[in-house]
């Protein structure tokens, strides 16, 4: 006789028990419904707020240069791109983002994704495969992970920034196709990779070097040409051996993203990359607008000095403003500013505070970041004021007061 499924127990009951477990660990997430205001401020569900959240890092997501050409975009090519780029999704637009990018980065050839996330996990698998050999910092973003795993290859971590590490894991892959991957700008500790010791390492074994300069295009180098630029590795310095991937949804305030290189390597990404070849093209409207943030970005040269600014203002206000305290502020000199509270329970607490006082300022929890270190990621932008930063640090200086000695909140 037959059992009727709906009697059964089953695996789909498990659910609400797993969520309650993310409540009592103080993991589970909660989305936000957020309308911009001027400025660094948002309405956070209904409640004005300064928000040290995004990472508009050079405030041109509400320029109105870019505003203006997204909807002269819309209004010549519609709102969708409509199908695949290798079908009829490739605009005249798209066409003259990639050359704008070659240009900008000084690279030969740019291929345009419609998300990082979808680049790197397409990218990576179209260059390695099972047999190769994969060399991953251990802080890299998720999307590089989750390419490496799906590229079917073998795949060795080292500590992060351990170049001693990477080089004897290197010399010991007896693998044909090498490929080292790393963030360069790493987004939730803010640090900077050493970009030339890493292409060194790749001369020396013969890889392949992957960069994801999400957080640094923009705001690194001389105008805002990202990491190679910021490292002299572009023009004669250039090395067939990098491939360049940035986001444009950051410092260009707009969406998408590229990967950039020899005009080879960048062709037969467009040849085997799945999550380019089978998805719908980014609408030709952002590529649009992103032609007029590139302009923007080299031009604007104040922005890049001005977010300078405010981040010696955040370090020195909150060094003095947390003496004593057991929180830490993590060694950055980037746009992204961690502070290391420790425990889940604790960095909900002083998002809490500041929301309070009205400050937006999400907790980072595992398994973004390590166990035992959750933290506020602070992330400023050229958008805020020296007012917005002291406005901060006071608050910050006045949650530690309130939780000296270590005991924590609540």
């Amino acid at each position: 006789m037959a059992t009727n499924p709906s009697l059964t127990s089953s695996w789909l009951d498990e659910f609400p028990a797993r969520i309650a477990e993310l409540d009592r660990a103080h993991l589970r997430r909660q989305r936000r419904v957020v309308l911009p205001e001027s400025g660094a401020r948002l309405q956070v569900d209904g409640q004005r707020m300064l928000a040290f959240c995004s990472n508009d890092y050079l405030g041109l997501a509400h320029h109105p240069a870019l505003i203006e050409a997204a909807c002269m975009g819309a209004r010549s090519f519609g709102v969708g791109a409509t199908a695949s780029p290798l079908v009829s999704g490739h605009s005249a637009a798209n066409d003259a983002l990639e050359q704008a990018l070659a240009g900008f980065t000084g690279l030969p050839r740019a291929l345009y994704f419609y998300a990082g996330y979808a680049a790197n996990i397409g990218i990576i698998p179209a260059l390695v495969g099972s047999g190769d050999a994969i060399f991953s910092d251990k802080l890299n973003h998720a999307c590089l992970i989750d390419g490496a795993r799906l590229s079917r290859a073998q795949i060795h971590r080292y500590a992060h920034a351990d170049l001693g590490a990477l080089e004897a894991a290197l010399a010991r892959s007896p693998a044909q196709r090498k490929l080292v991957i790393s963030d360069t700008v790493f987004s939730m500790d803010g640090d900077l990779a050493d970009v030339p010791a890493l292409l060194a390492l790749c001369e020396r074994h013969d890889a392949l070097l992957l960069l994801d300069d999400a957080h640094g295009f923009g705001v690194l180098g001389p105008q805002g040409r990202g990491c190679l630029a910021h490292f002299a590795l572009t023009g004669a310095c250039a090395s067939p051996r990098v491939l360049y991937m940035a986001t444009l949804g950051k410092a260009a305030g707009v969406a998408g993203a590229f990967v950039a290189g020899s005009a080879a390597i960048v062709e037969w990404l467009l040849q085997k990359t799945r999550s380019y070849i089978y998805a719908t093209a980014a609408p030709a409207l952002l590529a649009s607008a992103l032609c007029a943030s590139l302009q923007l970005i080299e031009h604007d040269e104040w922005r890049r000095d001005h977010l300078q600014q405010l981040i010696k203002r955040l370090r020195q206000g909150l060094a003095t403003g947390l003496r004593g305290s057991h929180w830490q502020l993590g060694e950055s000199q980037t746009a992204i500013q961690p502070l290391v509270i420790g425990r889940n329970d604790e960095a909900l607490a002083v998002m809490e505070g500041l929301r309070e006082r009205g400050l937006w300022v999400p907790a980072i929890r595992p398994p973004t970041v390590p166990e035992g270190t959750a933290r506020l990621r602070i992330a400023l932008s050229a958008a805020h004021t020296e007012a917005d930063i002291d406005q901060l640090v006071h608050a910050l200086s006045e949650l530690a007061a309130a939780c000296r000695p270590a005991t924590a909140f609540g």
